[in-house]
């Protein structure tokens, strides 16, 4: 029989959160490279730095690919240090639940709203949203909760 402390628990909450998420967010760069996310992504990234003078990136699909494929490797080998609870790992967490799960999620979702169609994502935002709120509330406990005086 196992004996769980609460801080094992918390560590074994953060860990499954972070594995889930890690999952969602290759499940939805898929989604997004089937329905061709690149043709309404790159326009859009040039219009935006034709009007505001922001230096937003431009991508080739095998760049764009090898570049999320590679990020999403390395989030999955963090996972071992997610289950042990690490804190520094909780405290960029945080961010990524953020803005790649919860405003990345959002953005599609609020695309479809804007175009009138499906767009490339959109299939899979509810899972990154919540899979980003779930690795957003397990990392908060830790990370701003326990913190407090």
């Amino acid at each position: 029989m196992i004996n769980w402390t609460p801080s094992d628990a918390l560590d074994w909450n953060f860990g499954l959160a972070w594995t889930a998420f890690v999952l969602v967010v290759a499940l939805h760069v898929w989604d997004e490279a089937a329905h061709d996310f690149l043709t309404l992504y790159n326009p859009n990234a040039l219009a935006l730095r034709r009007r505001y003078h922001v230096p937003v990136p431009v991508f080739t699909l095998r760049v764009w690919i090898g570049s999320l494929t590679a990020g999403i490797t390395v989030l999955f080998l963090l996972s071992p240090f997610a289950f042990q609870g690490v804190h520094w790992l909780r405290v960029v967490a945080l961010p990524l639940a953020l803005i790649v799960g919860l405003f990345n999620a959002g953005m599609h979702i609020i695309g479809s709203l804007i175009y009138h169609q499906r767009v490339a994502g959109v299939l899979t935002s509810p899972l990154l949203l919540m899979a980003g709120s779930w690795l957003l509330w397990s990392s908060w406990e830790e990370v701003v909760i326990a913190s407090w005086p």
